[in-house]
């Protein structure tokens, strides 16, 4: 597309934009009919994919047109462009709530004020149905990019598949799925789980079991990944009946304390109780001292996240903490990036972002927690547990 007199300050996507404006206010669209494709303005105008999409995206945030489900994009029966709706918008599409989840929401608000994006937010509470209307509601109302912290049960393929299907950039956020070529940023799991693991090995523990919420996701499967290799380094034996990804958050009191029964009162019990997070470990810890046991005189706990009700680092021989607020942070930036490239992408990318393990050695202080009826301090009140994520 050639420059016009004074446009070539101004970008191309605004440039096809404008030519765009002209041909609906001449009645070359007409409101009803479908309008120009993509792969059309490419062709006309001789730009990007890219140019082409946003140049589109725009025209939908503006009002100009509607994107309709399973039919196209026409031109609006009233297209008005209201002075709000003239910057970019982006939709973020979270689980649960939580420290963790309000960190990676700081994040990513922060990011969107500094860049001039709008946000939409939509907390989906770990349903997929509300997830895939999510993706599908962000594309009906033009949405520039999509970040997504997906569920345990994702979104169906089809309601990515959608969004990938229309170029509009996405960024998957805590999580990927390996299913789907998309942008990520996600926090070391694999680190996550062999620093806390070779930490709890240098305190003197070499028999550990794992106690999960979700079970089905990456981060829990690489953090398992990177636990077995510490295991493996150190030539401690991996024993199936510990490492094995079982959910216990979701599990009756009693289907929780006879798990925890089992694995103590074995001939070869852990000494260490490795948590997915801290929702996991506040449980265990009530768990424990509704059996008896004392923490840590009889079995110590660490957590592989510290997102929960509480700060975990005082219940814990080590835990790890997560760059929540970076990693929002880092998935907007990458999201503008590809908002704003005038070429495609050239391939999906996939962010780590180190993470920091915490010892209670490192602490000021530490709590010892005994069951009620045994000698010693008060047992300390623990918080009612929330929904988990």
């Amino acid at each position: 597309m050639a420059a016009e007199d004074g446009s070539s300050r101004v970008p191309l996507y605004e440039q096809v934009k404008r030519k765009l404006l002209d041909a609906i206010a001449s009645g070359e669209y007409s409101p009803g009919v479908p309008f120009v494709t993509q792969r059309e303005i490419c062709e006309r105008f001789g730009v990007s994919h890219a140019t082409a999409v946003r140049a589109l995206n725009d025209l939908a945030t503006e009002g100009y047109v509607v994107r309709r489900r399973g039919s196209g994009t026409f031109v609006a029966d009233r297209p008005v462009r209201r002075a709000q709706d003239s910057g970019r918008s982006i939709s973020c599409v979270l689980q649960f709530q939580g420290p963790h989840v309000s960190q990676l929401l700081a994040g990513i608000e922060a990011t969107c004020a500094e860049l001039g994006y709008r946000l939409y937010l939509t907390h989906c509470e770990g349903d997929p149905r509300r997830e895939e209307r999510a993706l599908l509601d962000a594309l009906d109302h033009g949405a520039d990019g999509i970040i997504v912290y997906p569920a345990q049960d994702s979104a169906p393929d089809s309601a990515y598949t959608e969004v990938l299907g229309r170029d509009v950039p996405l960024v998957l956020l805590d999580r990927y799925r390996p299913d789907l070529a998309t942008d990520a940023v996600v926090a070391d799991n694999v680190g996550a789980g062999r620093q806390l693991t070779e930490a709890l090995i240098g305190s003197g523990h070499r028999t550990m079991a794992t106690l999960w919420d979700e079970t089905t996701v990456t981060s829990v499967r690489d953090r398992l990944a990177g636990h077995i290799d510490a295991l493996r380094r150190h030539d401690i034996t991996v024993r199936p009946d510990l490492t094995v990804l079982r959910p216990f958050l979701s599990l009756s009191a009693q289907q929780r304390q006879a798990l925890l029964t089992d694995l103590l009162r074995g001939p070869q019990p852990p000494s260490v109780l490795l948590c997915a997070n801290g929702y996991v470990l506040a449980s265990a810890a009530q768990d424990l001292l509704a059996l008896g046991f004392e923490i840590p005189g009889d079995v110590d706990l660490a957590g592989m996240d510290d997102a929960g009700p509480f700060d975990v680092l005082p219940l814990t021989a080590a835990a790890v903490s997560l760059p929540s607020r970076e990693m929002g942070r880092r998935a907007m930036e990458l999201l503008h990036r590809r908002i704003s490239a005038d070429t495609p992408a050239t391939g999906p990318e996939l962010v780590v972002v180190p993470v920091t393990v915490q010892t209670r050695q490192a602490a000021q202080a530490h709590l010892r927690i005994f069951s009620a009826d045994s000698p010693g301090p008060a047992l300390p009140a623990l918080p009612a547990l929330p929904t988990a994520p």
